[in-house]
């Protein structure tokens, strides 16, 4: 990968771009509300399951997809796989969630070369969403589809860990563990997701959707519903 393509998906996979995603728990926070989740192992073990059934299922798989269709112009491909994303979020908020984050990462798109103002414009008329906007801004890298897909779940992954670290709450050596074992589990998720094609491709994760709705309503939370 030349340097200015692995600079590139740095950017992209880093928690301080300023799209939101360290708002959002995606229901580990109402998963430690109902005492599911009050551990460090606890937690790291519920997002090594949401990594394998949940993100390489759906999002991984989805944007596996989106990448190679952004760089041939598919675009009715990518309204397809767009329409999808949407219809497959289960609660409000998860749908809040991917519309919030895609609209603003076109925005930030906006002040960068990576991708085509014609692009940009038309995603955003088509109700955007992360995976998406995701695809568009790392098809411009020159990067493989997998490492794409490396950039997109590691910088889930440090998102889900400071989530941990602020819910459960746990300290921060504890969350380069559970960083650490996400990050073992990566490659093996990501090599399932490019297996996917569009029959095989779900997002049925039930426990994850009824925390969502139990988190749009939770009394106190530190994180967005």
């Amino acid at each position: 990968m030349q340097d200015s393509s692995l600079m590139q998906l740095m950017w992209l996979a880093s928690p301080a771009l300023p799209i939101g995603g360290f708002s959002y728990s995606e229901c580990l926070e109402a998963a430690v509300e109902s005492a599911q989740v009050a551990t460090e192992n606890e937690a790291s073990n519920w997002l090594v399951e949401q990594l394998h059934t949940s993100l390489a299922r759906a999002d991984l798989a989805v944007i596996a997809q989106a990448i190679p269709a952004w760089r041939t112009q598919g675009h009715s491909r990518i309204a397809q796989l767009n329409t999808w994303v949407l219809q497959t979020r289960d609660s409000s908020e998860l749908r809040a969630q991917t519309e919030q984050m895609g609209r603003s990462l076109l925005e930030w798109l906006r002040n960068h070369t990576t991708a085509q103002a014609s692009q940009i414009d038309w995603l955003a008329s088509l109700q955007p969403t992360y995976p998406m906007a995701f695809a568009l801004a790392a098809s411009s890298t020159g990067a493989t589809v997998r490492e794409c897909l490396l950039a997109y779940a590691f910088g889930w992954a440090e998102n889900m860990m400071q989530a941990a670290i602020k819910s459960v709450p746990l300290g921060q050596s504890a969350g380069q563990r559970i960083l650490s074992k996400l990050t073992a589990e990566i490659p093996a998720a990501i090599d399932h997701a490019l297996t996917l094609d569009d029959d095989n491709r779900q997002a049925f994760s039930p426990m994850l959707a009824i925390l969502s709705s139990q988190h749009e309503v939770q009394y106190s939370r530190l994180f967005r519903s």
